[in-house]
């Protein structure tokens, strides 16, 4: 299933007990996604950071960018950068192996939105929404406006860049599938009250 709430990890996250217990936290506010993001490590520190997530929570979990390392962990789904693998290559892939799992794609734009559709995405995550450090020098904020039109592309996207608490219901009210951030859910204690709030309040087609 297409997540509500993704949460997106640290870029520094180590796999351990500081991680183990994020995520044991996270799995109590009501998220129900994870994707693990994890630059410039070894293979086996990600599929442990992987592994150690799946077992922390009963929620869909991610892989970005990794195929190998989705399939290993027993991920729910993989994420596709705007620039990593096609997706019709990783659909073919998984016919192949007899595999059924989510594939995701990184847009900035409304037309990456529909060349993942026309592709076979199962979902886009579309941003940044607005302005967030991650992104600073890099992307501009798309704004509202533009999010709406990646959701009249008819497939379902998952908004991120600078959303939290205090935007969350507008970028659902433009027609977001789901939200997506990284500071959002750094501390879970924190967040878990607006998360409850917004969970209660949210009316998901």
């Amino acid at each position: 299933m297409i997540p509500r709430l993704l949460a997106i990890s640290s870029p520094d996250a180590s796999p351990g007990p500081r991680w183990q217990r994020w995520c044991s936290e996270l799995a109590l506010t009501g998220v129900d996604g994870l994707q693990v993001r994890r630059k410039g490590v070894s293979d086996q520190e990600l599929l442990t950071l992987a592994s150690e997530a799946r077992a922390a929570g009963r929620w869909t979990l991610f892989v970005n960018g990794r195929l190998d390392i989705a399939l290993a962990a027993q991920a729910d789904g993989v994420h596709l950068p705007v620039s990593g693998l096609p997706v019709a290559e990783v659909r073919r892939a998984l016919s192949r192996q007899r595999q059924e799992l989510l594939v995701g794609r990184s847009t900035h734009s409304p037309d990456e939105v529909r060349l993942a559709r026309d592709q076979g995405a199962d979902f886009a995550i579309f941003g940044p929404v607005f302005e967030t450090p991650s992104k600073a020098g890099l992307l501009r904020a798309r704004g509202l406006a533009a999010l709406a039109e990646a959701v009249a592309t008819g497939l379902p996207v998952v908004a991120v860049g600078g959303i939290d608490a205090r935007n969350a219901r507008e970028v659902l009210e433009s027609g977001a599938r789901g939200l997506a951030a990284i500071r959002w859910f750094e501390d879970p204690a924190a967040a878990r009250a607006d998360i409850g709030a917004l969970l209660g309040s949210w009316k998901r087609p």
